[in-house]
């Protein structure tokens, strides 16, 4: 965890009764809803559907138990009991009243939490591996960079209005848990003749126009990372579209002038400042590294007796830990990831009383730190492997230990027409349609690794483009209707999914989900074969077939 300073708390404190004035001045009539809409926007406030809508930045989706606790009281006192975890590793409240949001900011700010750049056309939080700091397959932890990357550009006074929203993701390990690839800047660390530095990959970026980002420098060395990142976010502020707000975001700067072309201003522009007060050293970054409180793992064995134990006797226990307990670099350590995709609920929702019981076992079980993925799940990443039975009975009486991690129920979702004032169709309920007709838990793990995204309309929130199945819900003659996709991937082979065919209507969405994931059943070559490289292999005609045929 990284600790905030004084000069942070001080800053996070005057936010908020900047913001408390803003707030008084809109309730008064001083402000009309207009002239209010780019202030609230600064903190993180948006107005949906049926009330306003706070969305918490959670930087590099990392929070300590007493932030958990922090969200579940905000929760529990300021909203309906529930939070929604998104693809960007923060949290939102959709009910909480206009007059107490200063009051619940107020709340957050104490704990070091806020609302400041989730919204607006400025950097927006930088996302990052769940797993960062405790993968057995990275180079070096990312946070530390994604943290040098969140005090450059909060409140950047050259980037706050950017021509559209901007949105950095960075990873350090062989497989990407980040979708870099799928972001207007994506950063890999890795090793070259023994050094660290980074690939940096521009344009990509899904929504209305999906792009898979391009690949501009092959290494950058790491003292030069916010020098060169100033040089691409300056090529595009000057030469990003203003004029349409769909032609507005870097994917269609890059896309138009070619990647090439793209690359050459930003090294024309890196190379007037590349030298300047933006380069790193040590001292800068033994600064930012002393302020991380990483957690002194003792020196334990592998497969302890009660883990070995435990899955010798216990079948469900032995499921879960199959597919929801990844290798740690650390000995006698795992990672255990949370489930909050249970048969029949919205996916990424946490009740308060599920955030206060999770922020109680992290400080039992995982020095008191807990991830919030991109999936929408969570994360506790520093687990002793002897005491993963026990942690496991009390995640599963809390409802967050389905074993469908990676599986076709474990459903990345946009809040949709329930809440969103930019939606076409649902989305939740069509989640909850799909994990209740999948509810099997052995059919789901024979199925295999299958993600399902589904998006309410074609901002993509819930990334279907990159869904091994996307459903993208359009709207015809004022009914629900939803186009699929087949074969995305936002791993490090990313790759958009192909259109099957006409949009299907709501009432038969589920049904062809499961016409596809038979027709993979009977086709795939084994079950080591998964349903994404079926598709590769087979185009999607046989699936195509299928989906459309009479019923």
């Amino acid at each position: 965890m990284y600790v905030y300073d004084e000069f942070d708390r001080t800053f996070l404190q005057e936010r908020v009764a900047e913001f408390r004035d803003q707030v008084a001045r809109r309730l008064s009539g001083e402000l009309n809803e207009e002239e209010f809409k780019p202030l609230r926007l600064m903190n993180g406030v948006y107005l949906q559907l049926h009330a306003y809508m706070l969305r918490v930045c959670i930087p590099y989706g990392t929070l300590s138990s007493q932030q958990l606790r922090a969200l579940g009281a905000v929760a529990r006192k300021y909203d309906r009991g529930y939070g929604h975890f998104t693809t960007r590793q923060n949290i939102q409240f959709n009910w909480i009243k206009l007059n107490e949001l200063p009051d619940a900011m107020a709340d957050l700010a104490k704990v070091g939490i806020h609302g400041l750049q989730t919204s607006g056309n400025c950097i927006r939080n930088t996302t990052t591996d769940p797993w960062a700091g405790a993968a057995a397959d990275e180079v070096e932890d990312p946070r530390l960079y994604a943290e040098v990357i969140r005090q450059w550009s909060t409140l950047h006074p050259e980037f706050t209005y950017l021509p559209r929203k901007f949105k950095i993701a960075i990873t350090a390990a062989k497989h990407d848990r980040a979708a870099i690839r799928v972001h207007d800047i994506g950063l890999r660390l890795h090793k070259r003749d023994g050094e660290t530095g980074f690939e940096v990959m521009v344009g990509g970026g899904l929504g209305r126009s999906p792009f898979i980002g391009k690949t501009i420098k092959d290494f950058l060395p790491k003292e030069h990372l916010l020098s060169y990142l100033e040089a691409v976010l300056r090529t595009y502020n000057l030469g990003g579209r203003r004029d349409n707000i769909y032609k507005a975001r870097i994917k269609i700067q890059v896309h138009e002038m070619g990647a090439e072309a793209f690359a050459k201003k930003v090294e024309a522009e890196w190379a007037e400042i590349r030298d300047g007060a933006l380069k790193l050293d040590e001292a800068a970054l033994d600064a930012i590294r002393d302020r991380f409180q990483i957690p002194d793992l003792e020196a334990l064995d592998d497969q302890p007796a009660e883990l070995a134990s435990a899955l010798a006797t216990d079948d469900a226990f032995a499921r879960w830990h199959a597919n929801s307990v990844a290798p740690h670099k650390a000995k006698g350590h795992a990672i255990v990831t949370l489930s909050l995709k249970p048969v029949g609920a919205p996916p990424g929702d946490a009740t308060a009383d599920q955030m206060d019981a999770i922020a109680d076992l992290a400080d039992q079980y995982a020095y008191g730190e807990i991830r919030v993925a991109h999936e929408q799940n969570l994360t506790f990443p520093y687990v002793r492997q002897k005491d993963l039975p026990a942690l496991w009975a009390k995640l599963k009486a809390i409802g967050v230990a389905t074993p469908n991690v990676g599986l076709l129920t474990d459903i990345i979702s946009c809040p949709g027409l329930d809440y969103c004032s930019l939606a076409n169709t649902r989305s939740i309920p069509i989640a909850q349609k799909l994990t209740e007709r999948f509810a099997d838990e052995a059919r789901i793990a024979d199925i295999g690794r299958l993600h399902v995204n589904i998006s309410g309309c074609i901002n993509a929130c819930g990334h279907h483009h990159v869904g091994h199945i996307g459903i993208l819900g359009v709207e015809k003659k004022d009914e629900e209707f939803f186009q699929i996709t087949l074969g995305g991937k936002g791993n490090s082979k990313a790759r958009i999914g192909e259109l099957i065919g006409p949009a299907v209507a709501e009432s038969e969405i589920v049904d062809v989900v499961e016409s596809l994931v038979d027709t993979y059943l009977n086709l795939r070559t084994s079950p080591a074969e998964t349903f994404v490289a079926a598709v590769e292999r087979l185009g999607i005609e046989p699936f195509k077939e299928r989906a459309y045929a009479p019923r």
